[in-house]
């Protein structure tokens, strides 16, 4: 299993050296506009694409035979499945070119609900990146010439077969895209009739991963009665960003940092995630709330790679490893350190009508980490929707200089001038440091300055997006950012308290304008616990 910094990429002569070279942002928003086309279009030919197979090495098969055109091979809910194979195995009407048969192993990754939103706009087009980046050796016979082969793929109907591999090894990755009620039909479809036996099988879950500790504990159960954990990979694309990517390596990789990475240090931690509303959330939100889409998982990963312990290696299960630890060590969530809102309309502005009295679309919380390192420091939770931007940082504030001989230079608020380390991934991805500098010229006045590091200065480079990330993490069988069956548990056990307190109407909701800056509250929050909200 390769540890999270090893990605190597395949070298490309001649044009497909070009290519990789290419503006990928440009050729990534031409791939979803011809996408949304294809999807739109009312005359949209049913086209399939059928690859014949051998049914003793695919084990796609029934007992009449092989499974008909008209039909989904694994019966999905909204009857779609579309390969992906490489290399050079797919042979289409487009494409004579002969099989490979080499001894090199294939991988097939087969999108279940590739006629949704999600894969349209995110799992395509992060696929087509990687192989332009130069991840994904020798699929042109799939991709080119430019997506004539995917148009069909993404269409309604499609029915899509292994090619035979004689006695390579075949590799299969199952992107489940669908509803979180279909998740179980689907995967034990795919576990009886569709896993390879000459390889590896990785399965992939969108959040949220549950409705409750129950759920989702019933949930875990019956996937691990039909794959082994290794092969799940639970998947969030917000921790995909560059700026979770980048939470170890600053910490362990500079001794500026990790030698101040403890309560002796820092006063205390706040991550916030606020959007704006910019899209109609839909009755797939109504039902689960911000807290079981945003903080069960992001927002709790994002703790656990900031305070875990250093890991033995980066493998991702010594990863995982140091994670569970520290959420078991979170202190059970009081009411009284929890603020829910949800956003109302104001003058002509557009609500959500599917949002129920209940569903929070805001939360604030003050969590606390009972153990050594980390005792009596508030790691402080704010994330929100309709909120007056759109922003997704870390602020990790340094305690005061105890005996501070410039104090009486710094003024009477002192809380402005205490060192901070913030990790900014929106709206413009920097690492900025703030410290205190004496300001230029006749006398003694000091500021407090920020040191700058803006990554669209310093790199000239497109970031990529999540999903790339995610997906590449995947085939390489990296799992560190992929939620384990016990860091689930555990979340949940952190959040269930809060979740019946909200059942049981006993956890006001406070109402918000929706482009404001969230209920009143959650100033009151980090007052109460010797914290200034800081509002940049």
């Amino acid at each position: 299993m390769g540890g999270p910094h090893n990605k190597k990429q395949v070298e490309y002569p001649g044009r497909f050296e070009r290519c990789r070279r290419k503006d990928f942002r440009g050729f990534k928003l031409w791939v979803l506009e011809r996408l949304n086309f294809q999807f739109q279009s009312p005359k949209q030919p049913k086209n399939r694409i059928r690859i014949e197979n051998n049914l003793e090495n695919s084990g796609l098969s029934n007992e009449k035979g092989p499974v008909s055109d008209s039909s989904s091979i694994l019966h999905a809910p909204d009857g779609m499945v579309t390969s992906m194979e490489y290399p050079s195995l797919l042979q289409t009407g487009l494409s004579a070119t002969p099989m490979d048969v080499s001894g090199k192993p294939s991988l097939c990754i087969s999108v279940i609900g590739a006629t949704g939103e999600l894969a349209k706009s995110k799992i395509f087009p992060a696929l087509f990146a990687l192989y332009y980046s130069g991840f994904l050796p020798e699929v042109q016979h799939l991709l080119l010439p430019p997506l004539q082969i995917v148009y069909p793929l993404v269409s309604d109907c499609v029915t899509a077969y292994c090619l035979p591999q004689g006695g390579s090894k075949t590799n299969r990755i199952f992107y489940l895209s669908v509803p979180q009620e279909a998740v179980l039909d689907v995967t034990a479809c795919l576990s009886s009739s569709a896993q390879t036996q000459k390889g590896w099988n990785r399965i992939i879950f969108e959040k949220p991963f549950g409705f409750d500790a129950l759920s989702s504990y019933r949930m875990t159960q019956y996937l691990l009665s039909n794959f082994e954990e290794k092969q799940i990979y639970r998947i969030d694309h917000l921790l995909g960003r560059n700026l979770i990517e980048n939470l170890t390596v600053l910490r362990f990789s500079n001794l500026v940092f990790e030698p101040l990475w403890s309560r002796t240090y820092i006063d205390n931690v706040q991550v916030i995630l606020s959007e704006d509303l910019t899209k109609h959330l839909g009755r797939y939100f109504s039902g689960y709330g911000i807290i079981r889409d945003i903080v069960h998982s992001h927002i709790l990963q994002t703790i656990a790679l900031l305070a875990m312990e250093p890991p033995v290696s980066l493998d991702g299960e010594d990863i995982r490893n140091e994670k569970v630890k520290v959420l078991r060590s979170i202190r059970k969530l009081e009411p009284k350190d929890v603020i829910l809102g949800q956003y109302r309309a104001s003058g002509g502005a557009k609500v959500d009508t599917c949002l129920n009295g209940l569903t929070p679309t805001y939360f604030a919380a003050a969590l606390y980490i009972d153990n050594a390192r980390w005792d009596g420091v508030p790691f402080f939770i704010k994330t929100g929707l309709g909120l007056i931007k759109h922003q997704m940082e870390i602020r990790i504030q340094f305690r005061n200089v105890p005996g501070n001989v410039y104090r009486e230079c710094m003024g009477h608020n002192m809380d402005r001038a205490v060192n901070e380390l913030i990790l900014r991934d929106v709206p413009d991805e920097a690492i900025l440091v703030r410290v205190n500098n004496k300001v230029p010229g006749l006398g003694l006045q000091l500021d407090s300055s920020e040191l700058n590091l803006l990554y669209k200065d310093k790199y000239n480079m497109e970031v990529p997006d999540s999903y790339e990330q995610l997906l590449l993490d995947v085939i390489d069988g990296d799992n560190h950012l992929f939620m384990r069956s016990d860091e689930l548990e555990a979340a949940w056990n952190i959040l269930t308290p809060i979740l019946n307190e909200i059942d049981k109407e006993n956890i006001s909701v406070e109402l918000y304008e929706m482009g404001g800056r969230g209920p009143v509250g959650a100033y009151y929050l980090w007052a109460k616990h010797g914290v200034r909200w800081v509002e940049d």
